[in-house]
C-alpha cells in the first residue's frame, strides 16, 4: 500500500465528540507501553505521527488520522497501566469501551500484544470482551525483534495454545516489529482488502 497522504485530524476525549465518518476506521488498541505509536510510526513511516514515549499510559485521547482519504487510523489509550490518575485507573476505561462499541465506522480493531510476554490476564480479558460483543478483531504481536527466532515461535504457540483454551479457534494474527518493518506488508494488505470488500 502506497501513502499518498498521511494527515493527523484531531483527538477527542469521548466519543459522542467524534465527527461521524464515512470512512471505515482501523483502532489500534493494546496495553500501555506494548509499542503502539512505534508500530503506527512503522506502518505509515511517518517517524513523529504518533508520539512515542518511554512512559507507558502517554495517549489519553481518540486520536484520529486520515489515510490517503480512504480510511481513519485511530489510535486509542493504552489499557491497564496503574500510574495514571484514580479517576483513569479502570482496566478498560469508558472512553475505550464507548468507541469500540458505538462507532458505526469502526470496521477492525487491532490487539496489539507484547510477544516477549506470557498472555497478560488483562489482554485476555478484553480479547474475551470483543468476542463476547461480536466486535471484529486481529492481533498484532509487537517487538518480535526482540527475540531469537525459537523463541518467538514458542512464545506465540503459547500464548495460542492459552487462547485456544477458551476459543474454538484463533483470530488472524500478525507478527510485527516497529525496528525492522516486519509484517508491515502483510498487515497493511490486510487493511486494504478489508477498506476494498467494505
Amino acid at each position: 500500500m502506497n501513502f499518498s497522504k498521511v494527515e493527523y485530524i484531531a483527538s477527542y476525549p469521548k466519543v459522542s465528540l467524534c465527527p461521524v465518518s464515512d470512512k471505515p476506521e482501523f483502532a489500534f488498541i493494546g496495553r500501555s507501553n506494548v509499542g503502539k505509536s512505534s508500530l503506527i510510526n512503522m506502518l505509515t513511516q511517518k517517524k513523529s505521527l504518533a508520539k512515542v514515549s518511554n512512559t507507558p499510559g502517554k495517549t489519553q485521547m481518540l486520536n484520529f488520522f486520515n489515510i490517503n482519504d480512504s480510511w481513519n487510523l485511530v489510535d486509542l489509550p493504552g489499557y491497564g497501566y496503574a500510574r495514571v490518575s484514580k479517576e483513569k485507573k479502570q482496566l478498560f476505561s469508558k472512553m475505550i469501551l464507548d468507541y469500540v462499541l458505538k462507532r458505526d465506522s469502526l470496521l477492525c480493531c487491532f490487539l496489539l500484544i507484547d510477544v516477549r510476554l506470557s498472555l497478560q490476564k488483562i489482554d485476555q480479558l478484553f480479547i474475551q470482551w470483543l468476542g463476547e460483543n461480536g466486535i471484529a478483531f486481529v492481533i498484532v504481536f509487537t517487538k518480535a525483534d526482540k527475540l531469537p527466532k525459537k523463541q518467538l515461535s514458542d512464545n506465540i504457540d503459547s500464548i495460542n495454545k492459552e487462547l485456544l483454551s477458551e476459543w474454538e479457534s484463533l483470530p488472524k494474527q500478525f507478527v510485527t516489529s516497529s525496528e525492522t518493518k516486519l509484517g508491515r506488508e502483510e498487515l497493511l494488505a490486510y487493511v486494504n482488502e478489508l477498506v476494498q470488500s467494505n
